[in-house]
């Protein structure tokens, strides 16, 4: 009875590709009111984390290459959620900087209006 030696192929890691792309995105749409760029990022970093584990647990199944495009997406999507989180808050601020001058100065202008 002979022995057969099947060689070890490595395959890519689940979603690697997706991971990267949705970090790329994430940057890219991070100034869209900061919404689709959280979405993205969220996305990139759970895959990504998932990719991880999946990664750690035998990482002789799987390429350094996939591996290399989890990473990449996960820092990708990091920033992309840090610039959409930012570009959220500054577009809050900016709503409740304005909501307080407008509210602020349309009273004053209808007393002034009134006085006359």
């Amino acid at each position: 009875m002979e022995t057969t030696h099947q060689p070890n192929i490595q395959q890519e890691l689940p979603n690697a590709t997706l991971v990267l792309v949705f970090g790329i995105l994430s940057i890219v749409f991070c100034f869209c009111y900061g919404f689709l760029g959280l979405v993205f990022g969220i996305l990139s970093v759970v895959l990504a984390s998932k990719a991880n584990k999946l990664y750690k647990s035998s990482p002789q199944n799987y390429t350094i290459g996939s591996y290399n495009n989890v990473k990449a997406g996960k820092v990708c999507g990091i920033i992309g959620l840090s610039l959409s989180g930012l570009f959220f808050l500054l577009i809050l601020a900016y709503i409740a900087f304005f909501g307080f001058v407008f509210t602020s100065v349309l009273p004053w202008s209808e007393m002034m209006q009134q006085s006359y």
